[in-house]
C-alpha cells in the first residue's frame, strides 16, 4: 500500500510516517518500481503500536525500547512494566506541576480587578 493508504490505516499522518522513517523508528519501506513507498501490513502494525505510546506520553527514546521488546518474543513482562511505571509517574509529576500552575494563574485571575485600573497582579507577578 501507498503512504496515503497506510497513513489512513495506521492513523499517522503522512508526515509523521515520513519523519518516523527518517529518525529510524520505522525502516523505510521497499519502493515501487514507479518510486512509491510500498508499506505492508506489518509496517501499518507498526505505526498504529508508535502511535498508541506516543498517545500514552512515552517520548521517542521510549518507543524504540517498547518496539524492541514487542519484537522480542523472548521479553520479560517486567522489562515492559517498568518502562510504563516509569512513564506513568513521570505523567503524575507533570499532572501535579500542571495543576499548580492552574491554581496560581486562578488565584492570580480572582485577585485581579478585571476593571479600568491598570494595577493588576498577574501582570505584577509576571514582572518579578
Amino acid at each position: 500500500m501507498n503512504i496515503g493508504q497506510a497513513s489512513d490505516a495506521s492513523g499517522v499522518s503522512q508526515r509523521m510516517i515520513r519523519h518516523y522513517e527518517k529518525i529510524g523508528v520505522i525502516p523505510a519501506p521497499p519502493r515501487r518500481d514507479s518510486g512509491y513507498r510500498d508499506y505492508s501490513d506489518a509496517d501499518v502494525s507498526r505505526l498504529r503500536f508508535v502511535a498508541h505510546a506516543r498517545d500514552l506520553g512515552f517520548p521517542i527514546e521510549e518507543i524504540r525500547a517498547l518496539l524492541g521488546l514487542w519484537a522480542d518474543k523472548g521479553r520479560s513482562s517486567a522489562d515492559v512494566k517498568a518502562l510504563a511505571t516509569a512513564r506513568a509517574e513521570e505523567l503524575g509529576r507533570k499532572a501535579q506541576a500542571l495543576e499548580e500552575m492552574r491554581a496560581t494563574l486562578l488565584d492570580l485571575a480572582k485577585r485581579c480587578h478585571g476593571d479600568e485600573r491598570p494595577e493588576c497582579p498577574i501582570i505584577e507577578r509576571l514582572a518579578t
